[in-house]
């Protein structure tokens, strides 16, 4: 029978470690095309939206799609997974902590794989829920971080942030962008970060802005990079204004876009050398959905946590 998880169910069952190991595994897959991964959809309400997003992974065997609606009242998701061979449905989950679990693990994959090793510190432009786990995750995946440097606008907001994550406010943008990994997680029309404040070596993960309206990197950014990655560069020429608007005004090429799933997988190189600045842009996958949705049910199953409906 189906299994249905609430979000108080995923946020008992599913750690940081667990998330970055499962999407790690997905990166893995999407770079030998093991993966079909359908970019989001955005359909208009009288006030606000409804997005759809789905994939489907062979190797898990498993297919499956998340739903959103995200209004003045505020946003809500769910995941629903199919047994691909069997064409039953498997599970219902609730999906706002497991979408933000998803995209820090993702931020964490990233860093496991390009951020130079000797990385021990990590700057977050932003403050929000999406943030925590941000920080979460890249502590998962890099145990040696050992400093945290965050921003915001609101300082009522960045102290409560800073005092839940053990981390450090900075007195402004510039601060968390001194830092060996640095990740903008806002929602901010307009760019969060310049390249002048990087220092080499750094990995930079804009995880924020996923319509061609926003960005949160300048131009500058690109410009120093020696290596651009993204999740996927079909979605990416959908909805990344971090990346069209550069290549719109010449400072990068799609062609020099590269797909984190290749790093994973071992089909090209990521960074070249310790004072390399690297970006990956995230924009957010169906294929992360299913893989930690899968995750969410096995772990789910062995703790006898869920309702079967």
């Amino acid at each position: 029978m189906p299994l249905y998880l609430t979000e108080s169910d995923v946020a008992a069952i599913l750690e940081p470690a667990d998330a970055v190991q499962a999407v790690e595994a997905c990166f893995e897959r999407l770079g030998r095309g093991r993966i079909e991964n359908a970019p989001r959809r955005r359909l208009r309400l009288e006030e606000g939206s409804l997005a759809d997003m789905a994939a489907s992974d062979l190797e898990l065997g498993l297919a499956g799609g998340k739903l959103y609606v995200a209004g003045p009242a505020g946003t809500s998701f769910v995941v629903c997974l199919f047994d691909a061979e069997r064409a039953e449905l498997v599970a219902v989950l609730e999906a706002d902590h497991l979408g933000r679990l998803r995209t820090g693990a993702a931020t964490g994959v990233a860093a496991k794989h390009l951020a130079r090793p000797a990385a021990t510190t990590l700057g977050v432009i932003g403050s929000g829920h999406q943030a925590e786990t941000q920080v979460a995750c890249v502590r998962a995946a890099l145990p040696g971080i050992e400093r945290v440097v965050a921003y915001s606008r609101s300082e009522e907001r960045l102290a409560a942030f800073c005092a839940k994550v053990a981390a450090e406010p900075g007195e402004s943008h510039r601060d968390p962008s001194e830092q060996d990994v640095v990740v903008t997680i806002t929602s901010s029309r307009d760019p969060v970060l310049r390249g002048e404040w990087l220092k080499p070596g750094a990995l930079i993960v804009g995880a924020g802005a996923n319509v061609p309206s926003r960005r949160e990197l300048d131009n500058a950014v690109l410009e120093r990079a020696s290596f651009v990655c993204c999740d996927s560069r079909e979605q990416a020429k959908l909805e990344s204004g971090d990346l069209i608007e550069p290549v719109e005004s010449g400072v990068l090429d799609w062609l020099e876009v590269h797909e984190l799933g290749e790093v994973v997988a071992g089909e090209i190189a990521g960074r070249q050398s310790d004072e390399d600045i690297v970006v990956f842009k995230s924009n957010g996958l169906a294929a992360w959905d299913v893989a930690i949705a899968s995750a969410a049910i096995e772990r789910a199953r062995e703790r006898g946590v869920g309702t079967e409906v």
